[in-house]
C-alpha cells in the first residue's frame, strides 16, 4: 500500500516540517511554549514531548537560536552532545508569554483537521458489523428481553441514532452502555487538532481507553516509525451525558482563564457511541436539544466555532443513543423522529426474567435464594400492580443486607424481610398502585394521555 493511500495514523512519521502539515512559525512557537513551561530540555526530551522526530525539531531549534530566542546550556561533564540542553533567552520568554496568552496549549504537536477527518472516515463506526452471535456473546449472562436484543443488534448495524424508552428502572441505561462491547476494532485518536491557527486538545484519558495491550512505538526517525501524534489501540469510545447536559456543552468552549479549548463530548465520541440519558430531564427543553442534533444526524457533519468567530466543519461519525422515561412522541415532532433509525421500548421483565434477575442479585449480595420467599414477592407485585422492573431485585436485596448488618446477623430472604424492604422502598403509605399510574401518565402511555403522531405532509 502506498503512502498516499494509508490512513493518517498509519502513515510514517513526518521527517520534515512540511510533512507535519503545520506552519513553521506555529511549531517554533510551540517549542518556545514548551521551554517556557518546562525550562531546560535536551533535544530527545523535546522530541518526546512534542511527538516529533529530530528531522522536524532540528530546523525549528536552529531558527529559534538564529532569532536569539533560544540558547544552548551545557549540563553534565561528558563533553558530548548529550550534555547539551536548550533554554529560552529573555526575548524568547517574552515571545513564549505572548503565545501562551493567545492559546496556552503546550503539549504534543497537533494534527491537521483534514488529517483527522480522513482518519475518522477510515475507521468509521458505520463499518462495524454486528451479528447475532456477537450480540449473544456481548450480553452473555445478562437478562434481557430477546425481542429487545434483536432490535438493538439490528439498530447497531444501521449506524443511525436510536431511542430507548421505558419505565424508570427498566435497564435502559445499562443496555445502552453495553452496546460499546459490540463495536469491534481499535481506533486511533490525535493528541490535539489544529484549526485556523488554534489548537484544540482532543485526547481524553477518561474517554479514550486503551484496548488490548498495544505497544506504542518508541523510536524516532526510523523509516517505518509511525506518526507519534496519534494514540493507537484505543477502544471505540462510549460517552454518557445525563440531566447535566446543556446546549453550550455541545459547542466548542474556550476558557478565557486557562486559555484552552474544551472539545464537546460528541466530537470526542467519533467512531463510537454517545448516550444521552434521561432525555427530557435536562435544563434545556427536549425540543431545543433534539433540534441541535438534526443536522449532524442527517448529514454526518457538525459545525463548531472558535472563539475568534471562525466556523468549521467536523465529522460526525457517532451512534447517538437517546434514553428516556418518556415515549418519543412526547418529546419531539415528526421531523426529528424520522431521523431516529430505531425507537425501542424496554419493557418490564417477564416472571421468568425477573426470577433470573433476582437469583443474580442474591448471588451478588451474598443472600441465599429462597423459592417460597420469591413467590411471595411475585404475589405482592401482582397485588400492588407494581411492574417487574430490572432494578428492583438489586435495590430490595441491598435493603435486606443493610438490615442484616444493623441486626448483626446473616442476611435472609423471607416474607418478613421482604415486607420490610418493600415498605421502605415503595413508600407504601400511598394508595396501592397510584405511583405507578402516575409514572405511566407522565410517560404518555395512558389511553387518555396518548400523543397523536402527525403524518408528514
Amino acid at each position: 500500500m502506498s503512502e498516499a493511500t494509508l490512513a493518517p495514523a498509519d502513515a510514517r512519521a513526518p521527517r520534515t516540517v512540511e510533512d507535519t502539515g503545520l506552519p513553521f512559525l506555529f511549531l517554533a512557537e510551540l517549542i518556545a511554549k514548551v521551554l517556557q513551561q518546562r525550562g531546560q530540555l535536551r533535544l530527545p526530551e523535546l522530541a518526546s514531548h512534542l511527538k516529533l522526530g529530530m528531522g522536524v525539531i532540528d530546523p525549528l531549534v536552529a531558527f529559534l537560536r538564529t532569532e536569539k530566542l533560544c540558547e544552548i546550556a551545557r549540563i553534565g561533564n561528558s563533553g558530548t552532545d548529550a550534555d547539551l540542553s536548550y533554554q529560552l533567552t529573555d526575548a524568547g520568554r517574552q515571545r513564549a508569554g505572548a503565545a501562551l496568552a493567545r492559546n496556552a496549549y503546550a503539549g504534543p504537536a497537533p494534527v491537521t483537521l483534514a488529517a483527522y477527518t480522513a482518519q475518522v472516515q477510515a475507521q468509521s463506526v458505520a463499518g462495524v458489523h454486528v451479528t447475532r452471535t456477537a450480540m449473544e456473546s456481548a450480553f452473555d449472562g445478562i437478562v434481557v428481553n430477546p425481542h429487545v436484543l434483536a432490535q438493538l443488534g439490528a439498530a447497531m448495524n444501521s449506524g443511525r441514532a436510536l431511542f430507548l424508552h421505558g419505565q424508570a428502572g427498566s435497564g435502559k441505561t445499562y443496555l445502552a452502555e453495553r452496546l460499546r462491547d459490540l463495536l469491534s476494532g481499535a481506533i486511533a485518536v490525535p493528541y490535539a487538532l489544529m484549526v485556523d491557527g488554534e489548537v484544540i486538545p482532543f485526547f481524553d484519558s477518561v474517554q479514550h481507553v486503551p484496548g488490548e495491550a498495544t505497544l506504542q512505538p518508541t523510536g524516532f526517525d526510523r523509516g517505518t516509525a509511525p506518526d507519534m501524534r496519534w494514540v493507537r489501540g484505543v477502544r471505540r469510545p462510549a460517552a454518557l451525558a445525563g440531566g447535566e447536559l446543556t446546549l453550550d456543552m455541545l459547542d466548542l468552549r474556550f476558557d478565557p482563564n486557562t486559555r484552552l479549548y474544551q472539545a464537546p463530548p460528541h466530537l470526542k465520541s467519533n467512531n463510537g457511541i454517545f448516550i444521552i440519558d434521561d432525555l427530557g430531564r435536562q435544563r434545556c427543553t427536549p425540543e431545543a436539544l433534539m433540534n441541535r442534533w438534526i443536522v449532524p444526524m442527517d448529514r454526518n457533519v457538525d459545525y463548531l466555532t472558535l472563539h475568534t468567530g471562525h466556523t468549521f466543519q467536523v465529522p460526525f461519525d457517532v451512534i447517538v443513543v437517546f434514553s428516556s422515561n418518556f415515549v418519543p412522541q412526547r418529546l419531539s415532532d415528526g421531523a426529528f423522529l424520522r431521523r431516529l433509525g430505531y425507537k425501542i421500548e424496554v419493557p418490564e421483565a417477564s416472571s421468568d426474567e425477573y426470577g433470573r434477575l433476582f437469583r443474580q442479585a442474591c448471588a451478588q449480595a451474598g443472600v441465599g435464594f429462597d423459592a417460597a420467599a420469591f413467590d411471595y414477592l411475585l404475589e405482592r407485585h401482582r397485588e400492588r400492580n407494581v411492574p417487574l422492573l430490572a432494578c428492583y431485585p438489586r435495590d430490595l436485596l441491598r435493603q435486606l443486607r443493610d438490615l442484616a448488618r444493623y441486626e448483626d446477623r446473616e442476611a435472609e430472604l423471607s416474607p418478613r424481610t421482604l415486607d420490610w424492604a418493600w415498605d421502605n422502598y415503595f413508600a407504601t403509605g400511598a394508595p396501592s398502585g397510584r405511583s405507578m399510574d402516575m409514572e405511566r401518565r407522565d410517560r404518555g402511555t395512558m389511553e387518555n394521555d396518548r400523543c397523536e403522531i402527525q403524518e408528514p405532509s
